[in-house]
């Protein structure tokens, strides 16, 4: 066990003794299997994703700081255990025969015989032995098809052209390894959204905000992906897809990686969406894992504030500093007329609390920056590998529907970049909701009931 998935399994065996609970009963409450909680207790696994990690710390009554410190900690160990899948593939590739020049020769040489070629003559046709040679047999009848020695060339001809594909891309394989993409670059700049790879482009700055061509037109609710890996990759697109990057990533040397979760709550009863949808038509809430397809599914916008997760850690044991974290408004107009959801329930008490390094963002400002809450330290913060940040912002709207999005200002030594943050290549969004219906879900009703918010 690596020590990164140790400490990870230590917290949250921690956890478990400090709550008193059985493993079947903590497994119960978070619907999963005793054997495998069992087994993050114990470092056989890591969770795949921070949210059952979440759940479970909460169970457990943790504090905001142990909050922090599990997410922290689940973050080391996921990366830790991603090391070991790679080195485990790379250890099976190693051991797979690569093709060699003498193999090849031999393959052709063997082609060569089947097909009965005898164009080129051999180091014994030159130099004959003085073996006398054997008396001809006598030719047997057909007894194959005429077509036969037609397939036989066929096929001959088709293992050389294998090998000669084999030939040309191991010539090939050095050639584009050697290759460093068109040298260094002191400046870079990128695109990071909630579920994908950042893109470097000419500029990450303003100009975005300028010609929202792309972001304006983007659906109400925007996209209410999960979130996942955000990292530079090649390319002039400030879009991005699936999970996908590799050697991208390295090419585009951007030394750090960004996840967001743009539907993070900071507790339940905190968090509101506008739905344009009548009381009636609008499915009970979801739990905060659900929430981005619960928002996706309907539409929805975040009102009054928008509560986001950014865990930045670096890609190497370089150092990388955050030096600021800057605000862009796409667009700007009068709050969203629709009907406001609280989440969580009617009656039912939410706890939390600040967790360190969190910003607010007013957004109705003619200019937002993102400012630390009182008693917190700003930025610049400093990232590696094997120590990650999360950062905490907290955007709130009263009187405007704004669509946003973050730039990180980010250097390593003598290189300085950029990078968007955003959701999945559209802006945030985030509405005022003040005058608008209000509806809490009541658990003694099963349905949504008008409900003002405390």
């Amino acid at each position: 066990m690596v020590d990164e998935t140790a400490d990870f399994a230590a917290l949250i065996r921690e956890f478990k003794d400090r709550s008193g609970l059985s493993y079947g009963v903590l497994a119960k409450r978070l619907h999963m299997s005793t054997s495998t909680l069992h087994r993050y207790c114990n470092g056989d696994a890591v969770p795949t994703e921070y949210a059952p990690v979440e759940r479970f710390a909460r169970l457990c009554k943790a504090t905001p700081d142990e909050l922090v410190e599990a997410h922290r900690r689940w973050i080391l160990a996921d990366g830790a255990r991603q090391r070991e899948r790679k080195s485990a593939a790379t250890a099976t590739t190693t051991t797979t025969e690569t093709p060699t020049a003498a193999t090849a020769t031999t393959a052709v040489t063997e082609a060569a015989t089947v097909s009965g070629a005898t164009s080129a003559p051999t180091p014994e046709a030159d130099f004959p032995s003085a073996a006398p040679e054997p008396t001809p047999l006598p030719a047997p009848e057909p007894a194959v098809p005429v077509t036969a020695p037609r397939n036989r060339r066929r096929t001959a001809l088709f293992a050389a052209a294998a090998v000669a594909v084999v030939l040309a891309a191991t010539a090939l394989v050095p050639h584009l390894v050697s290759g460093n993409g068109g040298g260094d670059r002191k400046q870079e700049a990128g695109s990071v959204t909630s579920a994908g790879h950042g893109t470097p482009s000419s500029s990450a700055s303003a100009k975005s905000a300028s010609s929202p061509s792309a972001s304006a037109s983007a659906s109400p609710s925007g996209s209410a992906s999960p979130s996942g890996s955000a990292t530079a990759t090649s390319g002039a697109s400030a879009s991005t897809g699936a999970k996908s990057g590799g050697a991208a990533d390295v090419a585009a040397g951007v030394p750090l990686t960004v996840t967001t979760r743009p539907y993070a709550w900071e507790s339940p009863c905190s968090q509101t969406y506008l739905v344009d949808r009548d009381a009636a038509k609008v499915p009970p809430p979801p739990t905060e894992q659900d929430a981005p397809s619960w928002v996706s599914a309907l539409g929805a916008v975040s009102a009054g504030s928008q509560f986001l997760e950014l865990t930045v850690q670096g890609t190497g044991q370089e150092t990388v500093v955050l030096q600021s974290l800057n605000v862009r408004v796409v667009d700007s107009g009068a709050p969203l007329a629709w009907n406001a959801y609280a989440m969580g329930y009617v009656g039912v008490g939410c706890g939390g609390g600040v967790p360190t390094h969190s910003f607010d963002i007013g957004l109705d400002a003619a200019r937002p920056v993102a400012t630390p809450k009182s008693g917190q330290t700003g930025l610049p913060y400093k990232v590696s590998e094997s120590e990650p940040e999360v950062l905490y912002i907290t955007a709130a709207a009263a009187s405007h529907d704004v669509r946003w999005y973050l730039e990180l200002a980010w250097s390593s030594g003598t290189r300085k970049g950029v990078l968007r943050i955003d959701d999945q290549g559209k802006p945030f969004r985030t509405s005022g909701m003040s005058g608008r219906p209000q509806y809490g879900y009541s658990l003694e009703d099963s349905d949504w009931v008008p409900h003002q918010a405390d």
